[in-house]
């Protein structure tokens, strides 16, 4: 199938309507869309609040929170005031560590006084980073980058001035959580929904589907437009996390039809999963192949930036493509199809 049939396969039951922030959309009974803004060429999440009751309170689960930025805590305001119907949050479940799915936990948590739903992974790299125990930029990832060709002396001294990024928008963590696993199953008021474990966009993210009403909460994992990031950073150097994602991608085929209708955090809701993990699959296995292709003489991760990348990238966009590019050459490294060379400190890979 090629991409553009793909695309075409997708169905988007509710238009471009999308909801503004502090307001909310119900796509099915007892679920609600909200939007938060953010301040990067992403400029949106989407988070969802489902109709709960815990002990006999009714109330509601919130799904991701939006960063720690006085916007979303004023959007989120707006719809404890005129959203909940009166009732109480009493649960946050995240679905992984990245600053618009976790920043406002320890907040909304406090403020209700309920619990964080997560992982255990993500939770745990979520409070070494919140902590400033693993620094997410700065010198480590400059270095890191340097040794993959990035010479740009701007670029990494921009990088390395990136100390505070994730503690800017994620300044602490709840200190108590509930683990949540792969098979796990939440009651989540009329509903049961499955935790699916999902990799390579993050240590171990969750995402929800309802089986018995054919819906998915995605996260990161599936989104209708855009490829999700797929990053070796400096935390994990010899990482694979593009072959993660894919072993991923195949667990959703099998288990989502055509029909679910999936909750994406970035983007419009949609149906057409396997079409749009047919176009995933199709993009990654090109980028691939031109990877290939060019690493006839010997490339670093920044040689293959115009190849993976036909825009302008300013340094934050700059960090997600370079981890981008290593994970395409990391997945045919370990593939045996690229051999890796290192010649004064830098990491080069050839066919």
């Amino acid at each position: 199938m090629t991409a553009q049939a793909c695309a075409d396969a997708l169905h988007y039951p509710f238009g471009d309507a999308k909801p503004e922030p502090g307001e909310s959309l119900e796509l099915a009974p007892g679920l609600r869309w909200l939007r938060m803004g953010l301040p990067f060429a992403l400029n949106h999440i989407n988070l969802w609040l489902l109709e709960d009751c815990i002990d006999g309170v009714h109330g509601w689960t919130v799904v991701d929170c939006g960063i720690d930025a006085a916007p979303t805590r004023a959007a989120w305001e707006q719809v404890f005031a005129t959203q909940l119907d009166g009732r109480p949050i009493l649960r946050v479940v995240v679905t992984h560590m990245h600053p618009d799915h976790v920043g406002l936990a320890h907040w909304l948590t406090a403020r209700w006084n309920c619990l964080l739903w997560m992982s255990a992974t993500d939770y745990a790299v979520s409070c070494m980073a919140a902590r400033g125990c693993m620094t997410i930029g700065g010198e480590p990832m400059a270095a890191h980058f340097a040794a993959h060709g990035l010479a740009d002396a701007d670029t990494l001294a921009a990088i390395r001035k990136r100390t505070d990024y994730y503690t800017g928008l994620v300044p602490a963590m709840p200190p108590r959580f509930v683990r949540l696993q792969d098979g796990d199953v939440l009651r989540i008021g009329a509903r049961h929904w499955r935790c699916v474990a999902g990799f390579g966009h993050a240590p171990e993210h969750i995402s929800l589907h309802c089986e018995a009403d054919e819906l998915f909460i995605a996260g990161d994992m599936l989104l209708p437009r855009i490829s999700t990031n797929i990053s070796v950073n400096d935390n994990e150097p010899l990482a694979n996390p593009l072959q993660q994602f894919l072993d991923s991608l195949a667990r959703f085929a099998a288990l989502l039809p055509d029909t679910t209708l999936i909750f994406p955090s970035h983007g419009l809701p949609f149906r057409g999963a396997q079409a749009r993990i047919a176009q995933l699959q199709q993009h990654h296995r090109e980028r691939l192949a031109e990877v290939v292709f060019a690493c006839a003489t010997p490339q670093t991760a920044a040689d293959l930036l115009p190849v993976l990348f036909k825009r302008p990238l300013d340094v934050h966009q700059m960090t997600f493509a370079m981890g981008e590019s290593i994970a395409h050459l990391h997945k045919l490294w370990f593939d045996g199809q690229l051999r890796r060379l290192v010649n004064d400190g830098v990491y080069r890979f050839v066919r």
